[in-house]
């Protein structure tokens, strides 16, 4: 894939990925065994990550306008979306009660990590188109 096609992409992986952190929420009140963790007690924990989440998502969505000046941001949401799969994954297969999430949000996560590290620019690229 060329460049221009991987930047435009990108603008709108991050554009999506962005939008979809909002619904973090809803999609724990529609599938909580896929999405809410310890079978939905602590809203508090719900109602953090759910924040934090929203945060990223904004961020993701000002990050689409221009990539390759938000490359570490990208990177963040790449490696911290594979630490957190990697954590929840054990978490789900250690605790019975919790092996719904690993066909909910731990690959939803790593989907997010594999698009964004496939389409994201290289220093070399971004160097050379800056």
């Amino acid at each position: 894939m060329n460049p221009a096609d991987k930047e435009k992409y990108l603008k709108l992986a991050l554009i999506a990925f962005g939008s979809i952190f909002f619904f973090i929420y809803p999609l724990g009140m529609v599938w909580p065994s896929g999405w809410v963790w310890h079978g939905g007690e602590g809203a508090y924990y719900l109602q953090m990550i759910c924040g934090v989440y929203a945060v990223l998502g904004a961020h993701l969505i000002a990050a689409a306008k221009n990539p390759s000046e938000n490359r570490s941001l990208i990177s963040f949401t790449i490696w911290s979306s594979v630490v957190h799969a990697a954590i929840m994954g054990v978490q789900a297969v250690t605790d019975g009660h919790e092996l719904g999430h690993l066909i909910g949000d731990v690959p939803a996560l790593l989907l997010v990590a594999g698009v964004l590290w496939y389409l994201s620019p290289s220093q070399a690229t971004a160097t050379q188109t800056a």
